[in-house]
């Protein structure tokens, strides 16, 4: 991990992805950024880093109460179904694969080697895996039989790009999207058919502790294994599918079409994806704890309508201002990431706000969300008034 920074006479060089230290251009002009790749990362990490205890405590303020209905997007469900904070991390996962074309595409293009991009990818994806095991594999306490060796999102993002840039490297579009279905269908198929104990004939199941998908990680991980009913090793080809629907969206980004087609196109893509999606769901459940296709199919079709959005809004309307404060968020998002889950800033805003969140009243958990929020903020916004900016 490196960090850069460049002079105020400079143009920012914003890492379009964590793992990638390139910056997001347009194909059709060479040095026009696409602002929304940074504002629509930005806006994933938002709701991780804070943005989720800042809005839930506004809507309890404002609306005396959550609703249930809303209330339940604001967490994961307990096995089966989908709500908008499942969204999240296959979010971040697109939007990783989204910048790709622009990053690992312009290495190819200056004539780069494939082994070199291959030793650049298997570093990152090294230094991903750590800073996974760091965050939220136990790492630090130093103790072995506490280490989790794949538990993290950071780790899904790095085998979800070493498969993408795979295809990147040695596959055309038509190739990427077969790969994709590949990738899809097969897993589709393995949890389907290959047999576990309790069900020796096949054909399932999907309940959270009788699961091919989490028996395999049991049986790799042993003691390692995280604990929880969240799975990754076979997971790991819905992670490369999800990284390859955000490369195909990067791709078409980066390609000539007009920018109004472009934003159809997307909007098609994610509506195609949608139905795909729940026709699956019907043999294979949306489960995002094992990341089923008919899952990855589903969050992959939002996520295609979310960057029309952004992309609509920003780069071919030029509605951009309102973005800034995800831009900013975007603009160092590994550092977001990190600081969110490695440093408590709750304290910190008790500490300088507490005083008057006691005069606040009903509003005084919203006061706190701010500060708490707030803090990381500024400390995202210092580094990028600086035009400093972490890369893996």
């Amino acid at each position: 991990m490196n960090t850069a920074t460049a002079s105020p006479a400079t143009s920012a060089v914003i890492n379009p992805v964590i793992v990638a230290p390139a910056s997001a251009h347009s194909g059709t002009a060479g040095t026009q950024r696409l602002v929304s790749i940074d504002a629509l990362r930005g806006f994933d990490m938002f709701w991780i880093v804070g943005g989720s205890g800042l809005v839930s405590s506004f809507l309890k303020w404002i609306l005396g109460g959550m609703p249930p209905w809303l209330g339940y997007h604001f967490d994961h469900p307990a096995w089966q179904g989908f709500s908008a904070w499942d969204l999240i991390m296959p979010l971040f996962l697109f939007i990783v694969g989204a910048a790709m074309p622009f990053s690992v595409g312009r290495r190819l293009e200056q004539g780069e080697t494939h082994e070199s991009i291959y030793l650049k990818t298997l570093r990152r994806v090294a230094v991903l895996w750590i800073l996974g095991m760091v965050v939220q594999g136990n790492l630090l306490q130093f103790k072995w039989e506490n280490v989790r060796f794949y538990s993290n999102t950071l780790q899904a993002i790095a085998a979800g790009y070493l498969i993408a840039t795979f295809a990147l490297v040695n596959l055309r579009v038509r190739g990427q999207v077969l790969l994709t279905l590949g990738l899809l269908a097969s897993y589709a198929l393995i949890l389907a058919l290959v047999p576990v104990a309790s069900r020796p004939e096949g054909v399932g199941p999907y309940t959270p502790q009788d699961n091919l998908a989490l028996s395999v990680d049991k049986t790799v991980f042993g003691v390692h294994q995280d604990g929880t009913t969240y799975t990754w090793v076979l997971s790991s080809l819905g992670f490369g599918a999800t990284v390859l629907m955000g490369v195909l969206g990067g791709t078409l980004l980066k390609g000539t079409m007009p920018g109004p087609r472009k934003v159809w196109v997307l909007a098609g893509a994610g509506a195609g994806c949608l139905a795909a999606g729940w026709l699956l769901s019907f043999v294979v459940p949306i489960i995002k704890h094992i990341w089923t296709s008919s899952m990855a199919l589903w969050a992959g079709g939002w996520s295609f309508l979310l960057l029309a959005v952004f992309y609509g809004v920003i780069d071919v309307l030029g509605f951009k201002r309102w973005s800034f404060p995800f831009v900013v968020i975007g603009a160092n998002a590994i550092v977001a990431y990190v600081l969110a889950h490695v440093v408590d800033f709750k304290p910190i805003s008790r500490r300088l706000l507490g005083g008057l969140a006691e005069h606040a009243g009903t509003a005084n958990a919203f006061v706190l969300a701010a500060g708490t929020f707030g803090i990381l903020w500024f400390l995202l916004w210092y580094l990028y008034r600086n035009r400093t900016f972490v890369r893996v």
